[in-house]
């Protein structure tokens, strides 16, 4: 394209674009066709296209591949139709604190309240969903909003921003700088932009209190790996000999063969979970460390979980949350810097009573973790006559190595996840949409981490697990993991319904909607008519073989399982209403 060619003064809008997404560090971006000038100028600059099927999927991707990349995931659509697809995904990122840059082009400014085709508003749409909503008209300015979008997405509270472009605008000639403003030449493309450390005094009290505290307990968020601060969460952990729980997005926060490493805390206590025999140990404690936790229904048991006499303090980026739902001592500030000022901080009390403290809480933590392993023996090892997720997951925990991503989707995938795979080492990852938690994200999801630790040459497996429910929503992909040639196992569990649906409502009203039933379906044909293995898997006895095979590929496989519609994950609303497998 001859007016693509370096900086030359006949450039394009499109490609000044490009140069400043370029200059942010954006080496792809997940987009179909439009807005067109923008990807015909891309490649110039060294910025690849991901095509998508579905721009609902298309924002999941951006999502994953935010998550393990640790940078701006750019996700591309059209305005109308495809702009409202995107609403879902900036949701989800919106809640779980992702990083995403969505590009939308909009209608012709001279058609712009005329009833052009596909016109909607854009800014109204995407302010409940997005950080930051704003269109640029002018091409001088493209910079300064550029900067914005990425310093929004990438600071405070990561999150998704919205950047809106007139299709006219892009194939405009690219205008000089406005007088008031200066060239610009850094890259806010990457996660946290900025790191501040916590008030020294309230980290001073902190330490005081962790200290003092005779059953203090650490409970880690997902705002843990957002700042990348596994490493000063262990520190921590071992230095003040402190258990240590997670939620189901902090998983991976913590390595779980830690001997003070609990779990996966909140909902998913009933029988069969890690956790059940040491709900004790979080009821009596007495001081409660969040680190990057929303404190969400989900993560608390509906705010059940703590005793009443508990304490709090509580450490996050984002000073609305720092006591949202527990009153708590306040330690705003990003997770990486504040938990090593803190270790440091404790380091320098007299932490013997601590140290003591340890054996026995070692022990205690054991004993649950023994009690959990013979409840669920049978379970995890019988060749049942449909096979059991739970033999899927004891199966496949024995196969990850402690560098590969596991992906779930939403509803009882995550579940499965949260309790049966074991986190290896501090910051492995395990992706689940818990933000909004929609169905359907898993598949795409697991693209874009895929791509992710392609681009930084990581030798991490992807494996994603579905429900044929959730899996129902994003079929259409299995195209582009075809296309795009990416060696992720999908894993779906087949058992003919909504498993959460159906089983909660059976919980609630004694009954269940007729939304809960499907017909059968074969997921593996259909992986197979895209191009992708697909295996059908219906003995328990084949999965061990299965799932070897399928992680050796160096091509995309699905396993298409079908599986006993009765299994139900250890939530514990369920507990008492059904007859268990144990």
């Amino acid at each position: 394209m001859p007016d693509h060619a370096g900086h030359s003064s006949n450039a394009t809008v499109a490609f000044r674009l490009a140069e400043a997404f370029r200059r942010h560090g954006v080496t792809l971006t997940f987009g179909q066709s439009l807005p067109s000038a923008f990807h015909l100028a891309s490649p110039h600059l060294g910025i690849d296209q991901k095509v998508y099927r579905q721009e609902n999927a298309g924002g999941t991707m951006a999502d994953g591949y935010a998550r393990i990349s640790r940078k701006v995931g750019v996700v591309t659509a059209q305005n109308g139709p495809a702009a409202t697809l995107l609403v879902p995904p900036l949701a989800e990122a919106l809640k779980a604190s992702i990083p995403i840059l969505a590009l939308v082009q909009e209608v012709t400014r001279d058609a712009t309240d005329r009833n052009a085709f596909q016109e909607l508003d854009h800014l109204g749409m995407f302010a409940p969903v997005a950080k930051w909503v704003r269109r640029i008209d002018r091409a001088d300015r493209l910079d300064d909003y550029v900067d914005m979008a990425f310093t929004a997405a990438a600071s405070g509270r990561p999150g998704p921003a919205v950047l809106l472009v007139p299709a006219d605008l892009l194939t405009e000639g690219a205008a000089p700088l406005s007088s008031l403003l200066r060239p610009r030449a850094l890259s806010l493309g990457r996660v946290p932009l900025d790191r501040v450390v916590a008030d020294p005094a309230a980290i001073a009290a902190a330490a005081e209190a962790l200290a003092a505290a005779k059953h203090p307990l650490v409970v880690a968020g997902g705002g843990v790996h957002l700042s990348d601060a596994a490493a000063e969460l262990a520190a921590l952990q071992e230095r003040a000999h402190l258990p240590l729980a997670t939620t189901v997005m902090g998983k991976g926060a913590a390595d779980e063969t830690h001997p003070l490493t609990l779990g996966v805390i909140g909902y998913v206590m009933g029988q069969g979970s890690r956790t059940q025999a040491l709900r004790p140990m979080v009821e009596r404690a007495d001081l409660v460390l969040l680190v990057g936790n929303r404190t969400n229904q989900n993560g608390t048991d509906s705010w059940k979980l703590f005793g009443p006499e508990t304490r709090f303090i509580h450490l996050d980026l984002d000073p609305m949350e720092v006591g949202r739902n527990y009153e708590a001592m306040r330690l705003v500030g990003d997770a990486k810097l504040t938990l090593a000022a803190l270790t440091e901080a404790l380091a320098a009390r007299d932490l013997a009573a601590r140290q003591a403290a340890r054996p026995a809480i070692e022990r205690e933590i054991a004993q649950g973790l023994a009690a959990w392993r013979k409840t669920i023996a049978g379970v995890t090892t019988r060749d049942a006559p449909l096979p059991r997720p739970e033999r899927l997951m004891a199966e496949l925990d024995a196969l990850l190595a402690p560098e590969d991503i596991v992906v779930a989707d939403a509803s009882y995938s995550s579940i499965w996840i949260a309790n049966y795979l074991t986190a290896r080492r501090p910051g492995q990852r395990f992706l689940t949409p818990r933000g909004i938690a929609g169905l359907g994200w898993g598949l795409p999801m697991a693209i874009g981490a895929r791509i992710a630790a392609e681009e930084a040459g990581s030798k991490a497996r992807v494996v994603c697990l579905c429900g044929d429910g959730g899996f129902g929503h994003s079929w259409a992909e299995l195209e582009t993991l075809r296309r795009l040639e990416l060696p992720v196992v999908t894993l779906v569990l087949n058992n003919g319904i909504l498993g959460y649906q159906k089983h909660a409502e059976e919980v609630k009203f004694g009954e269940h909607t007729k939304a809960v039933h499907f017909t059968a379906v074969d997921h593996a044909a259909i992986a197979r008519a895209c191009g992708v293995e697909g295996v059908r898997l219906e003995r328990s006895a084949d999965i061990p073989g299965a799932l070897e095979a399928a992680l050796a590929a160096r091509h995309p496989v699905l396993i298409d399982m079908l599986t006993d519609p009765d299994a139900k994950p250890p939530i514990s609303f369920y507990a008492g209403h059904y007859p268990e497998p144990f």
